[in-house]
Formats: C-alpha cells, structure tokens, sequence
C-alpha cells in the first residue's frame, strides 16, 4: 500500500509517461518489494526466535507489526525530510538505516533488542525509501499511472518469492544469525535504486532561471473536511488490522500440521508467484477508460474477495487446503495491493494527493501495530488457527463494507478529478488571453459611451469588471 508526497518538483513539467521513467519504476519495484515482503519474510525465522529467547507467538509477531507500522506511521516524518533534502538523499540514508538494522539485529541478546533494530531501524529506513519513490513514480507517471503502479506493487510478490525460501535456507545454513546479516547486506541494494531517482528539472529556455516552487505547508489537514477521505481512511484503517495477518500465521500453521519447514516456507512463495500476476493484471483493467471511473467499487470487491478467503481459509485441515488458500488470498491480495493507491488518488484529487496519503499511512499504521500481535494473543489463549483467520476475515469484509456503503451514500463522484492533465488543459487555455479574436476600435468606443456612471464612476458588472 505509500508516502506524503508534498515536494511536488519543479513546476510546469509534464509527466514523461516513460523514458527514464522506466529506470524510476523498476528502482520503485524494488523498493516496494523490500518494503512489504521484509515484514513476511522475516516470519520464517520466528520459530528460531521462539526457542532462541522463550516467548510466544504473540511477542514474535511485534517483529512485523512494528516494521509495517514504522513504514506507514514515519508518513509526516518522510514529507518533512523530502522536502529538506529531496527523494534521492533521504532514500540514501534509508537504505543505509535498513541495512543497518538487520546487522545489528544479528548480535542482539533479547527480543526487545530485536524490536528496536529489525522493528525500529530496519522499519524506518523502509520508510524513508518506500515514500519517497512513490513521490517520484506519480512525477514520471500520469496518464499511465495506474499500469506503472500495478507493475510497482508487483515487486511486493516477486520478493516474497525469493525472500522467504531465502530466508529459510539461510537458517538452515547459518542460524538467525546469520540470515540476519546477510539479508542486511541485501538491503543495501535500496541505495542502489536511490540512486535511479534523478530529479525532473523543468526546462530553461534562454538560460533564464525555472519557475520557483511556491511555499506549502507540509500537510494539508483540510483533507479531513472530505466525507470520501475521511470514508477511505476508516475502511483501510480496519483493512489493515486483519490484511496483514495470514501471511505472518501461514507458515507457522503449516508446520503445526507436521508439514516440512521447506514445504512450510514454500506457501509464501505459491502467495507471492500469484499476487505477481494479480497486480499487474489488476493495474491494467483498472487503467481501462470504462472501468476507471468505478475503481472505487473494485477496491470495495477486491477486500470482500479478501476476506472471504481468510474465511474459507479457517477450514484448511491439511498442506493442500494451505496452498489453495494461498492461491487464492494471492489474487485477491495483488487486487488490493495493486488499488488501493489509484482509489485514493480517485477521490481525494491530484492536488490534496500528496497529503491524504501521509495521513492515510498515519493512521494505519495504528490498525498494523495492533493487527498480528492481537492475532498472536488469540492463538496464544486458543491453540487454534481457525479462530486467528475468522477474525482477519471478518475485518477485512467489515472494511469492504465500510468503503462499499460510504461511497454509494456519501461520495459525490468527481470525474474532473480522474483526468486532472485535461482539467489543467483547460485551466490553462482559459487563463491564455485570446490570440485569434479582432476587436473594432469603434465598437469599445461605442460600448464605453453607453455604459452608464454613478457618481462621476463607472458602474461595474460582471463582465467589465477586473
């Protein structure tokens, strides 16, 4: 799901659409792919951590709920940043802050030491690449917004793909550990993508100076005046509570069934090598121009779809059951995945964009902090997986509810904010002074003697007045 884009570049460049555009968004599904694959990746060596400190499945899955909630609850902190400094330095330092992390994780002697460097560190240097390229895929990207989107969410599943079978024989070679440190040295790869994320500049004919970016505040609040925001961030706040929370449990339930680590690992992957094609495919239908229009109720299907997965999931007795619920909870994973960042941008607009997301992401973060920790809690108490899934389900149909009901009642449709390049089209033609219109000199001498005066003044109307 992204970050508070209120550095918007230099004003008056159009969005290429493509050229270096494309570097930018292959550095993007990287980053993406690091950011909501690590959380997921990182359940494979719970188990490890269980017997490694003494605790329970609740106090390992604060691992992942404090890495998501660092990547979406840092939202503001990322705006301020970008604005300071720009998106190629501070994903820099990200990507040093993430590799940083996981090393130091690597030598750590309790879990609260794990919480603060793979949780905190490692969450926040996520964070502060993760944002950032976001801002920069919606700069080179406009009318194809939505394919580059899906193609960026895509880098999600792709790295779970690798990451959690990695992950797995990493231990099995070299302990936690070890796994811990080399997949520090992979997160130096984001700065590797930061550097991919060259600034637009505008054009400067003449050698005269480019048009000055004015002055903004850093977050704009009025959003919460707008009965779609503030709908959208409630559905996806309840969203998140349960979103998250099969893919940290599937494994652990496939090795309390009896089935091999490996086999276990290898569930991760069957959800990733789906969720690949799910977001793109999902990307490229919602980009069609009879379907864009109602992106907001295929976002609202897609995390019925989800949740009724969960639901049917509960019931999977054996290996089997696992993986066709891991087919499944792929696809309707990527849909959500691939949506949910084009239907905020459909409700909210162009403009208010770039704040509604920090905000989004602030508020979420809140729902993810408390999200698998409550379902480790329930499985701590019960013993039983199934009632863990009843409730990821049931918060995620409650979500597609939620947005369901509120749009159809209460969300007043904005087709200008959809095609924001021909609304500025227009903004722009009507600002132009007519070029191709001749006026008769005796025609406004006529016209000025007829107006009538006041007072010794001309008495103004609509259309003399200035």
């Amino acid at each position: 799901m992204g970050g508070a884009v209120v550095d918007e570049g230099p004003t008056g460049v159009k969005a290429p659409d493509g050229g270096w555009g494309w570097a930018v968004l292959f550095g993007c599904f990287v980053i993406t792919g690091f950011s909501y694959a690590f959380p997921k990746a990182v359940s494979v060596f719970f188990k490890e951590l269980m017997r490694e400190f003494g605790i329970g499945y609740s106090d390992t899955a604060w691992i992942s709920s404090i890495l998501l909630a660092m990547l979406y609850g840092t939202g503001p902190l990322c705006s301020v940043c970008v604005n300071r400094f720009g998106c190629r330095p501070v994903m820099l330092v990200g990507g040093l802050f993430a590799s940083l992390g996981m090393v130091a994780a690597s030598f750590c002697r309790s879990i609260i030491q794990v919480y603060l460097t793979t949780g905190v560190i490692t969450g926040l240097g996520l964070a502060l690449n993760f944002q950032p390229s976001l801002i920069m895929l919606n700069r080179y990207f406009n009318k194809r917004r939505p394919m580059a989107n899906g193609l960026a969410a895509a880098g999600s599943p792709v790295f779970l793909c690798a990451l959690s079978p990695l992950g797995q024989l990493l231990q099995d070679r070299y302990g936690w550990r070890g796994g811990f440190l080399i997949l520090g040295g992979l997160l130096l790869n984001c700065c590797v993508c930061a550097a991919l994320m060259r600034p637009l500049v505008a054009p400067q004919p003449g050698g005269a100076a480019g048009p000055q970016r004015p002055a903004r505040r850093l977050l704009d609040l009025s959003v919460f005046r707008d009965r779609g925001f503030v709908i959208y961030a409630a559905a996806a706040s309840i969203m998140v509570l349960g979103l998250f929370v099969p893919p940290v449990f599937v494994v652990s339930y496939a090795k309390d069934l009896g089935v091999p680590d490996t086999q276990a690992a290898f569930l991760l992957t069957i959800l990733g090598f789906i969720d690949i094609f799910a977001r793109p495919t999902a990307g490229f239908i919602t980009g069609l121009k009879k379907v864009r229009p109602y992106s907001v109720y295929l976002f609202s299907f897609a995390m019925f779809f989800n949740g009724f997965t969960d639901l049917t999931g509960s019931t999977a007795s054996d290996y089997g059951g696992l993986v066709v619920f891991c087919i499944f909870f792929g696809i309707s994973y990527g849909m959500v995945g691939a949506l949910q960042f084009e239907v905020l941008m459909a409700i909210v607009g162009t403009q208010k964009f770039s704040s509604a997301i920090g905000l989004v992401l602030l508020l979420e973060a809140v729902a993810v902090l408390i999200g698998p920790p409550s379902g480790g809690k329930l499985l701590d108490t019960t013993h039983v997986y199934k009632y863990v899934f009843i409730l990821a389900g049931t918060e995620v149909l409650t979500s597609s509810l939620v947005l369901l009901l509120g749009n159809f009642f209460c969300i007043r449709k904005r087709p200008e904010a959809s095609q924001p390049e021909e609304a500025t089209s227009e903004a722009e033609r009507l600002q132009k002074p007519p070029t191709d219109v001749r006026v008769d000199s005796r025609e406004v001498e006529h016209f000025l003697k007829a107006e009538p005066e006041k007072n010794g003044e001309v008495v103004h109307t609509p259309e003399t007045s200035v």
